[in-house]
């Protein structure tokens, strides 16, 4: 039997508390499993902004999408993570990566490094938790035991590994790390065999990790080409028909969504699709149309 779907959105817009409430009942109402706080200089800080839609709020879980941990230190990380789950009742769950973007290290005055040193400090960090929360003598302690769900972001294999071995949700982009810290497409084969490498890596877990992936583009619409030729311009290694191929582009009728939705989850395995704040109100279509599927 498939996992079932969870859909979350990730919101992005700094805001007044009255906004940032208001903003997260909407997405409680719009039936969104999950509510996503980046960890982005300029965007809203995650564990606050997390406690604040927990108040405002009954359902959803809440996670981070995804902490950049080059910004933090294990051991004070672990005092946020078990306060935020605390007193959201214990609601979270904790993504994690090795972040993408130089400058905003440079800004922040914080070391860049190698990629192996990212993961280095990332592996570490996974460690680290699991050895602090797990411990009766941590204080604070966080609500949920043994742990909170841990969501860890990856692409490349020695990540996809680790996130084999740690990870309650793997998070797939859809995309690769370019220079300058930007972001390329993945086309569906090549996700393809990303997703295939995660599950060679996790053959000898006990419980099967949900797998998830970042929606870039939802459009509602019943012409597909003319609504993707915006963005070719942006996406200049990728035809017309690759683009509409992309598992991270849902463009089309509500049918065709739907349809695509449920063919990705049969050919890879997506079951908890995230959606950026843009497409929250559009994406909510979909969400009605594959509850409880």
């Amino acid at each position: 039997m498939p996992r079932p779907f969870r859909f979350g959105v990730s919101l992005l817009s700094p805001t007044s508390g009255a906004e940032w409430r208001a903003k997260c009942r909407r997405a409680e109402q719009l039936g969104y499993d999950v509510i996503l706080v980046p960890d982005h200089l300029g965007m809203p800080a995650p564990f606050p902004s997390l406690v604040a839609a927990a108040e405002a709020t009954e359902r959803p879980r809440l996670g981070t999408f995804v902490l950049n941990t080059g910004f933090w230190n294990p051991t004070l990380l672990a005092r946020e993570v078990a306060t935020t789950d605390a007193l959201t009742g214990g609601r979270l769950e904790l993504g994690l990566g090795t972040g993408y973007v130089e400058a905003e290290h440079e800004k922040a005055g914080l070391p860049w490094g190698s990629p192996g040193g990212r993961v280095d400090h990332l592996l570490r960090t996974v460690e680290e938790l699991d050895r602090l929360l797990g411990s009766d003598d941590h204080q604070p302690r966080p609500a949920q035991r043994p742990r909170v769900p841990l969501l860890i972001g990856a692409n490349g294999d020695r990540m996809l590994r680790i996130t084999a071995e740690h990870g309650d949700i793997a998070a797939f982009t859809g995309a690769r790390t370019v220079a300058g810290g930007k972001l390329e497409p993945l086309t569906a084969e090549e996700l393809e065999e990303r997703v295939g490498r995660y599950r060679e890596f996790a053959a000898g877990r006990k419980e099967p990790a949900e797998l998830n992936l970042l929606v870039q583009i939802v459009e509602l619409t019943e012409d597909r080409a003319a609504a993707v030729r915006p963005w070719l311009g942006h996406l200049p290694n990728l035809s017309e028909e690759q683009v509409l191929r992309l598992p991270l582009v849902l463009v089309g009728t509500l049918e065709e969504i739907v349809d695509q939705v449920l063919a990705q989850r049969e050919r890879y395995g997506f079951s908890y699709l995230t959606v950026l704040e843009p497409n929250m109100e559009v994406f909510a279509k979909v969400v009605e149309a594959l509850q409880g599927r």
